[in-house]
Order: C-alpha cells, then sequence, then structure tokens
C-alpha cells in the first residue's frame, strides 16, 4: 500500500497506551521500525515493541531525569539529555539499565540532540549557544561550535553534512570532514514573529529542511539554496510547545501535532492540508513520529498512541 491522501485520511489510532503520568517529551523508531523508545517528564523510559503493539519495558532514570532520547545504532542502546543535576548527556545500555558512558560538557540546557545516521558520532546543542560534536566511543568532545543564540541542528540522511539553525532565522549547512572551516553555505530566512525554531530535520530524500518552531508555523525550506518551499499552517500551538514535525519515509508528507490534541498531516510538494487525525490525546501532542519501515504513526501527549491505516476503506 502507498501512502497517498486517502490512505493518510483514513489513519486511525489501533492502540493507546497509558504507561506515563507525566508528559512524554520524546521518541525515536529504531532504524529497523520494530521498537519505539519515549522519554518522558517522569522521568522514565519506555520501549515499545511497533510489531506486536505492545508495552516491551520501562526504564527509570529519577536521579538525572530524561529527555531527547534517541536510539544509537545498536539496538539495545540509546542516549538521552538529562533534565536534572546537569546537562550532561548520558549513554544508555537498555538491556541492563546502566550508563556506559557520561558526556559532560555543556553549562545550560540541551536542545537539540541527533545521532549520524552511519555511524558512532552524534551532535548536541544547548541554550548555552554550543553546537558539540562527540563520538559514542570517547567521553570526550570532538568539537565545538559556539554560536550567537540558540541552536537546532541535525544531519542529512548520508551523514555527511550537517545543517545548523541559528537565532530562529539563520541555516548554515556544514561538511561534517571540514566543520572546523565554517560553512559552506548558509541561508537567512525571514524571522518568525513570536516564536522560536525548535527542531530542524531533513528530508529522508536530503532535498528539503523541515523547521519546526513553538508557535504557529512550520517551515519547509530547500535544502541546497535554503529557499523557502512552504509555510505550513493551520494546527494550533498556543502554549509556546516544542511541537515535533516530522516527514513520512517518502519524504511526500509532514505530519505535526497540537495542542488541542490532534494531528495534523499537509502535503510536503503543495503545502496543502491534507487530512486532520482526530484522537483521544488528553493533552498537546508534542511528539509525532512515522514509522521508517512499516505503514504506522505514532504521537504521544501524556498517552502514547499507534495509529495504521483503516485497511476496510482500501477493499
Amino acid at each position: 500500500m502507498k501512502l497517498v491522501d486517502h490512505v493518510v485520511q483514513s489513519f486511525c489510532v489501533a492502540k493507546v497506551f497509558r504507561e506515563n503520568t507525566d508528559r512524554i517529551n520524546s521518541i525515536d523508531f529504531s532504524a529497523n521500525g520494530e521498537t519505539l523508545i519515549s522519554s518522558s517528564e517522569d522521568d522514565s523510559i519506555v520501549i515499545y515493541d511497533c510489531e506486536k503493539g505492545t508495552h516491551k519495558k520501562t526504564l527509570n532514570s529519577k536521579k538525572y531525569g530524561v529527555d531527547l532520547i534517541h536510539y544509537t545504532h545498536a539496538p539495545n542502546t540509546a542516549v538521552h539529555s538529562s533534565t536534572k543535576v546537569d546537562d550532561t548527556i548520558r549513554y544508555l545500555s537498555l538491556h541492563d539499565n546502566k550508563y556506559i558512558r557520561y558526556f559532560p560538557g555543556h553549562t545550560k540546557k540541551v536542545v537539540t540532540l541527533c545521532m549520524s545516521p552511519v555511524d558512532d558520532s552524534f551532535l548536541s546543542g544547548s541554550l548555552d549557544k554550543s553546537i558539540r560534536l562527540w563520538d559514542l566511543r570517547s567521553p570526550g568532545c570532538q568539537g565545538v561550535m559556539h554560536l550567537t543564540g540558540r541552536p537546532v541542528a541535525n544531519f542529512d540522511p548520508e551523514g555527511l553534512i550537517f545543517a545548523v539553525g541559528v537565532n530562529s532565522q539563520s541555516v548554515k549547512l556544514y561538511d561534517l570532514r571540514s566543520y572546523e572551516k565554517g560553512p559552506f553555505n548558509s541561508f537567512k530566512l525571514p524571522q518568525d514573529k513570536d516564536c522560536d525554531w525548535t527542531g530542524l530535520k531533513f528530508s529522508p530524500d536530503g532535498k528539503m529542511i523541515l523547521i519546526s518552531t513553538n508557535g504557529q508555523v512550520i517551515h519547509l525550506i530547500d535544502a541546497f539554496q535554503g529557499k523557502p518551499l512552504q509555510t505550513l499552517m493551520g494546527h494550533i500551538n498556543n502554549k509556546g510547545l516544542p511541537l515535533e514535525a516530522s516527514f513520512s519515509p517518502d519524504s511526500q508528507f509532514v505530519f505535526s501535532g497540537s495542542t488541542d490534541g490532534r494531528i495534523h498531516v499537509w502535503s510536503a510538494k503543495t503545502g496543502v492540508k491534507t487530512a486532520v487525525l482526530n484522537c483521544d490525546h488528553t493533552g498537546p501532542v508534542q511528539c509525532a513520529q512515522f514509522n521508517p519501515k512499516y505503514m504506522m504513526l505514532a504521537s504521544a501527549c501524556t498517552n502514547m498512541a499507534f495509529w495504521l491505516p483503516n485497511i476496510d476503506e482500501e477493499m
């Protein structure tokens, strides 16, 4: 089955999990799409089996808190930022809930964290106005970039370049092999009134960059020239939350949560709203991601919802 408008519109909630007592702040699918990991303001890490649609495991991080959780390339390890004690990034074995390594360096809250799609490097960005490049095998940071404002950052799908968004108005592209020389390209975008950039993602085909904000707007720009392609609007974000927006695996659709508990879907090509998906989310939907391998969507408020297309309509 191909992801086209009427299939997207047919998506409905197949399962709701109520494992958490507080807001889920980040989610990440494993590369093979078989499991989903989440972190929550209640200091817990929950792992779900996407094939069976079951809760697999809950781990607690009561001492350090947990945010921005990401699988590494090994399916039984993850990295996450901390919400308590300090702003160290932690590398966790999910098998026995033990920390493998700590990555100290940031002096304020870490607001962006992403793994390279190809190797053990990862990027972090903090309110201390710095981006740090790391390698899972070494606790020392591989490189630091000092910026003039709050950063958002991510790798391209090939893991060869990374993009950094600074001050909610400019995007800089760096070659991973020579980032110390500075950006090889920079784009300046018109500044949004009343909102800040809170997330940056490349489309899976590498052609677009999606910039999410803590306001009522999501930007889609060309990944090569920085030309604005679409301004996605119509979802509600009246609480100033960093609502996640993400692509479908074919780069055709953009999904975002909203503070009214619904999922909004746009065509990346036209910017037209394709669907508004209703759920029994009890609060703002901060996380929304499409499974990289299976026809499945996950969204989270305090509860986690798994969405599937309604096949009956396809028959």
